[in-house]
């Protein structure tokens, strides 16, 4: 028929119709909300990006300077909570111009380690201004901007917390610094089943001259390794903090805070969860992009109590779903004598995540909480995203095509270079 192809006799069988409406409707879907989730996050990066073009008050002051608390998630590393924050949280704090700074942990109570030692830290240079502090890569840089006058960031600074976990070891550690003790209780003295062997042995008339076993050079090389300084035992529990009285250096206000969310569910079975918030990303986006536009404009109020509990008890709960099993579950018993030894010779570990946030109302009061402004909100919704930002690498390489093809071809022939032909 005039040279065209001839049309196929039949449509393709059924289990190929199903097979091709399937695999295109997933893949429409996760072109869909990728574009989206990248809008989204657009948007609120040309929100915040007016605040980078605001110039400092004189070149000596130093900018605003944020804290990013990470920790890795129940039964996964660090690794996936870095990455979150590189997705969804980096972009806009990159666009608004603010520097920030990081306390990552890696294992449950490194966050409400580090919260309450910078409390403890600052609680010493007031109440204790004659104690020599360790010297800290934090200390060293302090103490050179002292000598050479740059004065401090004076305005509000703010916390960005993210996720359930990191959250409750964060209101831990504040609990932690200002209500506990600035030095560490006494560990308790347990007699370990080794020294008794050894009290024994000196006193039944063991062989005094008996030279210890020397160590092999391997394990003399295993014993130099670095190892990684262990986590400072807690100052105080919950149960403390009704007695507890507070110190003369705490402020009426403390820098503000904003709980990020990080959905982060694990396990085979939970495969069509995971598929289902795979492919709505650009509501996560969404609402992270929100809650740090609301950190840049440091817009604050105070935390509210619902139902009869303060919000910071409330807020993010919904992730704790998501944790596994052996989250919740205690620690099973040692199996030898050993291990039962050396596990009484050291206090327990404290169970954050598995228990519930204890809010003193003294330190509740104090706390604030990021929140967007209406005003700002609404003009963020008045932004439009050029497709061209948001565009994929096919898309965007076929429109790159199309331009260069039309301007080639309005561009106007050139002539030979004879020179100017109005010359005598």
């Amino acid at each position: 028929m005039m040279g065209l192809p001839a049309l196929p006799r039949k449509l393709p069988s059924r289990n190929w119709l199903i097979f091709w409406t399937l695999s295109s409707s997933i893949a429409a879907a996760i072109i869909y909300d990728k574009r989206e989730k990248n809008r989204a996050t657009a948007k609120w990066r040309r929100a915040v990006a007016p605040l980078a073009k605001e110039p400092l008050a004189n070149a000596s002051q130093l900018p605003r300077k944020l804290t990013v608390y990470l920790e890795a998630p129940p039964g996964d590393g660090l690794r996936t909570a870095q990455d979150h924050f590189i997705e969804y949280v980096k972009p806009i704090l990159a666009a608004s111009g603010l520097d920030w700074e990081f306390v990552q942990g890696r294992q449950q109570g490194d966050v409400r380690a580090a919260v309450a030692e910078k409390i403890r830290r600052s609680r010493k240079a007031q109440e204790r201004p004659g104690e020599e502090l360790p010297q800290t890569d934090d200390a060293i840089i302090e103490q050179q901007r002292k000598k050479i006058g740059l004065p401090e960031y004076e305005g509000i600074k703010g916390d960005i917390v993210i996720g359930r976990h990191t959250w409750k070891e964060y209101v831990r550690g504040l609990h932690e610094g200002w209500l506990g003790p600035l030095d560490p209780p006494p560990l308790p003295v347990i007699e370990t089943p080794q020294e008794k062997s050894d009290f024994e042995s000196t006193s039944t008339g063991g062989d005094p001259d008996k030279k210890p076993e020397e160590k092999k050079p391997e394990e003399e090389k295993k014993d130099e390794a670095p190892k990684r300084p262990p986590q400072p035992r807690p100052h105080n529990s919950p149960d403390d903090y009704p007695s507890a009285t507070l110190p003369a250096s705490i402020p009426a206000e403390f820098s503000p805070s904003a709980p990020v969310p990080f959905p982060h569910r694990l396990g085979f079975r939970h495969t069509f969860v995971r598929l289902g918030r795979f492919l709505t990303r650009r509501h996560l986006a969404d609402d992270i992009g929100r809650e740090v536009a609301a950190v840049c404009f440091a817009a604050a109020r105070d935390w509210r109590e619902v139902d009869g509990q303060y919000e910071q008890q409330l807020v993010l709960k919904q992730e704790e779903d998501d944790w596994p099993k052996f989250v919740w579950k205690d620690e099973p018993e040692p199996a030898d004598d050993a291990e039962k030894a050396g596990k009484a010779a050291e206090p327990p570990k404290e169970r954050i995540w598995a228990s519930p946030v204890v809010i003193d109302s003294r330190i509740a009061g104090r706390m604030r909480r990021f929140e967007i402004r209406p005003e700002d909100e609404a003009r963020a919704k008045e932004i439009v995203v050029p497709e061209a930002e948001i565009e994929g690498w096919m898309k965007r390489n076929l429109r790159s095509l199309y331009h260069w093809g039309a301007s080639s071809f309005a561009s106007k022939p050139k002539g030979p270079n004879v020179g100017n032909l109005d010359d005598d």
